[in-house]
């Protein structure tokens, strides 16, 4: 049901939830979720002390929408380019005893790569076409070097330091890159 309170519309859904559960939507729209037996005054004023976030919240999805993405390269290109970084790092981790791995590309909505350390299997997000050059590669050593720490504990930032030591840069850089 859509409820509004002061100039806050709210999709208002009865579940069976412990606490009462504020989303706000890439759309800007708002949804509350809370147990049938929470009153409608104490879910409004929930939603009420919340204003200055869903505003914010709003705010920033509407500037990203503004923002448009800038591909660097298309899709088919952007895979060429994180193949040949793969090639270009193998050598590395050769050395380290990494066999080459299975490499595999889809769409991620919050990932730019994941490593199955365990199967041999690379994945990378084809949003990498979003990304600077050095951002692809950073991912490339990232990634593989999952293979000789697979977490992210202070030795995997050890060992990527020695692989790629403009890590840190580079993921400053993708995190400003919204790929939603």
């Amino acid at each position: 049901m859509i409820v509004k309170v002061g100039d806050i519309e709210y999709e208002l859904t009865y579940k069976n939830v412990k606490n009462i559960n504020l989303r706000i939507r890439p759309d800007g729209t708002v949804s509350v979720s809370a147990n049938r037996w929470t009153s409608r005054k104490t879910i409004d004023a929930f939603v009420l002390s919340k204003a200055d976030f869903i505003q914010n919240a709003q705010n920033k999805y509407a500037s990203d929408a503004m923002s448009e993405k800038k591909a660097f390269y298309t899709e088919e290109e952007v895979k060429g380019v994180i193949l040949d970084f793969c090639t270009k790092a193998y050598p590395y981790f050769a050395k380290r005893g990494v066999a080459y791995p299975e490499i595999k590309f889809r769409s991620m909505v919050s990932r730019w790569g994941s490593c199955h350390s365990s199967k041999g299997i690379v994945t990378f997000s084809t949003k990498l076409m979003y990304a600077p050059i050095e951002c692809i590669e950073y991912v490339v050593y990232h990634e593989f070097t999952h293979f000789l720490q697979a977490n992210h504990s202070p030795l995997f930032y050890e060992e990527l330091s020695k692989a790629f030591p403009n890590w840190s840069a580079c993921r400053k850089k993708l995190r400003s890159i919204n790929i939603r």
